[in-house]
């Protein structure tokens, strides 16, 4: 007889900045064992990190820093331990957000910066496509119809990195568009991270979450 496999551990970062519960009930639907916890071993330990986010750029980095998420996330990537950001959890990765004309400094995983929507309509709230890379493993087994919910002000326009090393695998870009394309989501390799709230996009958020875990 096989036995099944024990489900994969995540840690949702708990440091005061973000929808835990709602994430926490979407992963475990799914499948995973998951914890609330800002508990410095736990997240190191864990099979998947999930780094949610809402509010401000500037106040969700200060909570961050204070509860040493910073050196979590960067520890984790040197390792290749998974880890996904979600809303404002994927726009601190970039190197700095300005909002209200307060500029802060991000994590810097990825160049770029995050600022206002260039739209008419802003917050950005609602259910919206992306276009997703061909080769996308965070959108496998997804149509290209499928709707994902949004609720933010702020994105990143414009995709500054480059990889000019041919061992190293380029970014994997996911697009949407509220009055000009932003970046809706970033697969790079073990960093993963979406604009969108796919703890709230129903079934489709369901798959994508599915879609990470089995990676871990």
């Amino acid at each position: 007889m096989e036995l099944s496999a024990a489900p994969k551990k995540v840690v949702v970062f708990d440091y005061g900045f973000g929808n835990v519960r709602s994430a926490e009930r979407a992963l475990a639907r799914v499948g995973a064992d998951v914890e609330i916890t800002r508990d410095f071993e736990a997240a190191m330990n864990a099979d998947g990190l999930l780094v949610p986010g809402v509010g401000a750029f500037a106040a969700c980095m200060r909570g961050l820093l204070a509860a040493r998420g910073d050196w979590i996330v960067d520890r984790r990537l040197s390792g290749g331990r998974p880890v996904m950001g979600i809303c404002v959890g994927m726009q601190i990765l970039f190197s700095r957000g300005i909002e209200h004309g307060v500029e802060a400094e991000g994590l810097e995983e990825w160049p770029g910066t995050v600022g206002p929507l260039e739209a008419d309509v802003v917050p950005h709230m609602g259910w919206n496509t992306v276009e997703a890379p061909a080769d996308s493993e965070l959108f496998a087994g997804l149509d290209a119809g499928a709707r994902y919910y949004f609720v933010h002000s702020y994105a990143v326009h414009d995709w500054t990195q480059e990889t000019h090393n041919p061992v190293i695998a380029a970014p994997k870009v996911t697009w949407a568009t509220h009055g000009r394309p932003f970046v809706a989501a970033v697969e790079n390799g073990a960093l993963w991270a979406t604009q969108f709230h796919p703890e709230k996009s129903g079934d489709a958020g369901a798959q994508l979450l599915t879609n990470w875990i089995g990676t871990l």
